[in-house]
């Protein structure tokens, strides 16, 4: 289903995607913590929640079949599956901010990019970079997260997802947390 979607010059869509393990989250908690005009779009996810994340704060934790009946009633504005489990972004409540004029963020994975690019085709739209793979696979385990096998599927996505740098409008490679806010902050066009 395509819905174009207008909205003022006073807010944009920014989409912030990239590797697991490259520090989306990191970044995107250190951009609201110093840009309250953001509002951050919660993701919904049929994985199990990780220690210490918060239903409705870090992702709404749905089971398989209403996230299906989601998908069917055209209730995300994308959606992917990633690593055995699916992630999608509700429309509503972001429409809803952008018809409000309030810049809205999304941190997502990279087929959902590009079905955001396809529905809004002016939304910022951002790829943040590791140094290197090895220090990519090197935040992957260091979390202490994943099994050995979802740790092998996350670096065999993350070598495609690199390979589409040149989609984007901005690539900010996060070798330095500081410089990359810094970076992130010019490229939205935010005063720091």
């Amino acid at each position: 289903m395509q819905m174009m979607v207008a909205f003022s010059l006073d807010c944009m869509l920014i989409v912030i995607t990239g590797p697991s393990g490259v520090g989306k989250g990191t970044l995107v908690k250190q951009l609201l913590e110093r840009h309250d005009e953001l509002w951050l779009s919660v993701s919904a996810t049929t994985r199990s929640p990780r220690d210490g994340e918060i239903e409705g704060e870090h992702y709404f934790f749905l089971e398989r079949k209403k996230f299906n009946e989601l998908i069917q009633n055209a209730g995300f504005l994308e959606w992917a599956q990633f690593a055995g489990n699916c992630y999608g972004t509700p429309r509503k409540e972001i429409l809803e901010k952008l018809e409000n004029g309030k810049s809205v963020l999304l941190e997502i994975e990279l087929e959902g990019a590009r079905q955001v690019r396809k529905t809004f085709p002016n939304a910022f739209q951002i790829f943040l970079a590791p140094p290197n793979f090895e220090e990519l696979e090197k935040r992957i385990r260091g979390r202490g997260t994943d099994t050995e096998d979802a740790i092998q599927r996350r670096l065999l996505r993350a070598k495609e997802e690199l390979k589409a740098v040149n989609e984007f409008d901005a690539v900010v490679v996060n070798d330095d947390l500081e410089k990359a806010l810094l970076r992130l902050e010019k490229e939205i066009g935010l005063k720091n």
